[in-house]
């Protein structure tokens, strides 16, 4: 099973994602900011395809425990990142709730400097019960596309 994160909007603070499930639209996505070197808690995943498990320790994973008692058994965790440690998914809607991390929300906003996602505990709860069980057969991996960085999405091809 492979989730899709295809950037289609970045700002100076924060990115905007269609996140989709084999295929299929599932939710949107916010991220940190691109950055060419690594800026601690303020620069999103490098693209690629990375391996996601269950992290079932830490702060996160005792939190969602409680908060999603009904479906919790453990937390999406992209690996194998490089410079990167502890990528999860989860929920927020703004840059200020991720440090690299991947949040999902059913709605985006795309204002300049006013990025945000809507309906994060909601698209959570779907992605999440939609992957779970490939995470915990280590058959679920994340391929995160860099399509806000081309020319036509930048607008230079659209004149």
């Amino acid at each position: 099973m492979i989730i899709t994160v295809d950037r289609i909007f970045s700002e100076a603070d924060s990115t905007i994602s269609l996140v989709k499930v084999d295929g299929k639209a599932v939710c949107f996505g916010l991220e940190d900011e691109y950055h060419a070197e690594k800026v601690v808690n303020e620069t999103r995943v490098p693209a690629g395809t990375y391996p996601v498990r269950v992290r079932s320790e830490g702060g996160f994973h005792n939190c969602y425990g409680r908060k999603f008692a009904d479906i919790h058994r453990g937390m999406l965790h992209i690996q194998d990142v490089p410079e990167f440690e502890f990528i999860l998914i989860h929920v927020g809607n703004t840059d200020e709730n991720t440090a690299g991390c991947l949040l999902v929300g059913t709605g985006a906003m795309a204002w300049e400097g006013d990025m945000s996602i809507q309906a994060s505990v909601e698209a959570y709860r779907n992605l999440y019960s939609m992957v779970i069980e490939a995470a915990h057969a280590d058959d679920l991996s994340i391929e995160i596309l860099d399509s806000d960085r081309t020319a036509a999405w930048k607008g230079d091809a659209l004149c």
